[in-house]
C-alpha cells in the first residue's frame, strides 16, 4: 500500500515549523513559471517569500518536480521552475496524479496548491487573483477548478479578487451556492484585482486578522470543510483606473476568441496580452500584488497558529458579522 511519504517531499523548516504549530503559508508556483522571464520570476517567489517571512511565518511554496509532490522549495527548485517557464505543466486538481504516476514536472495554480497544503494541514495560502467561471461560460462550461476546490477544501486563499478576466458575477454566484464565503479585508467592496474596488459586495467586512482567524476555526470547527476568500485590496499607489483595465481585457479577450484560444490557454493568453496592452502595468501590478497578499497571509497565520495555544475566547461569538452579500 502507498503512503503519502512515497511521493510527498516536505522542506525541513517547513516540516520542523508545522510540528511545533508554528504559522506557514503556502504558496502557488505558477506564478514562477507562468509569470514574467527568467530570471525576474525567480526573483519576484524570493521576494514573496521574503515577505512571508518578515511578518512572521514561514513560505512553503507548492510544486510537482520528478513525480515528487514539495511543500517548501529550495532556491535551486525555484529557479528550476523559473528556467523552464512556459514549458512547465500547469498542475490543476486532475493533474496531480498523472504527474506523480509519470515522474513529470508541474506548477500548482490555485486548486493544485490548496489540495498540497491540505496534505500537510497549512490553512492560509497566498496567491494572486482567484481562477473563476469564465466569460461566455453558458455555453463553454470554462469554469476554473479553484472553485469546486475551495468548495470542498479547508484552506483560507488571501487574494486580491476575482481575476478581471472572468464574469465576476457568476463566479460570485457559485461561490455563495457551494457555501463559500468572501470576506473583504478593509473593505466593504470586492476588489477588482487590478483596481480596489468593483460593482460587488463582499459577503462581510471584517478588519482585524484575527478575525478573520476565528472565522476560519469556527468554520472548520464546526465541520464545514470548504475553503474561505479573503479579499485584500490592492495597495492604493499601484491601483489602475477601472476603465482603462476594462478596455485591455475586452481587446485581449476578443482577440483569444478570434484565434481560438480555450481551455488551459485562455488565462495565459490574456494576462500576456492585458499586460502588453497595458505597456506593462499590470506586470508590476501583479507582483505588488503577490506582496500585499503576502503579508496578509503571514499575519493570518500567525494569528490562526495563536488561537490553538489556548488564549482564545469563544470562537463564534467573537465573530464580526455584517450584512450578507447580494447580488
Amino acid at each position: 500500500m502507498m503512503r503519502l511519504s512515497d511521493f510527498l517531499d516536505v522542506h525541513p523548516e517547513v516540516a520542523a515549523a508545522l510540528d511545533a504549530g508554528r504559522p506557514v503559508v503556502a504558496l502557488e508556483s505558477s506564478i514562477i513559471s507562468l509569470g514574467a522571464p527568467w530570471p525576474k520570476n525567480a526573483e519576484t517567489a524570493l521576494v514573496l517569500e521574503a515577505e512571508v517571512r518578515a511578518h512572521g511565518a514561514i513560505p512553503a511554496a507548492c510544486a510537482i518536480l520528478d513525480g515528487r509532490i514539495k511543500v517548501g522549495l529550495t532556491r535551486e527548485e525555484i529557479e528550476r521552475l523559473a528556467r523552464g517557464g512556459r514549458d512547465v505543466a500547469k498542475v490543476s486538481r486532475r493533474d496531480i496524479p498523472i504527474l506523480v504516476a509519470c515522474g513529470g514536472d508541474g506548477a500548482t495554480t490555485i486548486s493544485a496548491t490548496m489540495i498540497i497544503a491540505d496534505l500537510v494541514k497549512i490553512h492560509v495560502f497566498a496567491a494572486g487573483g482567484l481562477g473563476g467561471v469564465h466569460r461566455g461560460a453558458q455555453e463553454s462550461f470554462d469554469i476554473s477548478a479553484d472553485l469546486q476546490e475551495l468548495a470542498r477544501t479547508p484552506v483560507a486563499l488571501v487574494c486580491a479578487g476575482i481575476k478581471s478576466i472572468l464574469d465576476v458575477q457568476l463566479t460570485l454566484e457559485y461561490l455563495e451556492t457551494h457555501g463559500v464565503p468572501v470576506i473583504g479585508y478593509g473593505t466593504d467592496s470586492l476588489p477588482g484585482f487590478f483596481t480596489r474596488d468593483s460593482e460587488f459586495g463582499v459577503d462581510v467586512r471584517l478588519d482585524d486578522p484575527q478575525r478573520i482567524a476565528r472565522v476560519m476555526k469556527a468554520n472548520w470547527a464546526l465541520g464545514l470543510n470548504n475553503g474561505l476568500v479573503v479579499a485584500n485590496p490592492i495597495p492604493e499607489p499601484f491601483a489602475l483606473p477601472r476603465e482603462d483595465i476594462d478596455l485591455a481585457i475586452e481587446q485581449a479577450l476578443a482577440e483569444a476568441d478570434a484565434e481560438g484560444i480555450t481551455g488551459k490557454g485562455v488565462t495565459p493568453f490574456l494576462i500576456s496580452r492585458v499586460n502588453a496592452l497595458t505597456d506593462g502595468a499590470s506586470a508590476e501590478c501583479s507582483v505588488q500584488i503577490g506582496l500585499n497578499n503576502a503579508r496578509l497571509a503571514a499575519v493570518i497565520a500567525v494569528a490562526y497558529a495563536a488561537l490553538w495555544s489556548g488564549t482564545d475566547p469563544d470562537i463564534i461569538n467573537a465573530c464580526l458579522i455584517s450584512g450578507p452579500h447580494t447580488s
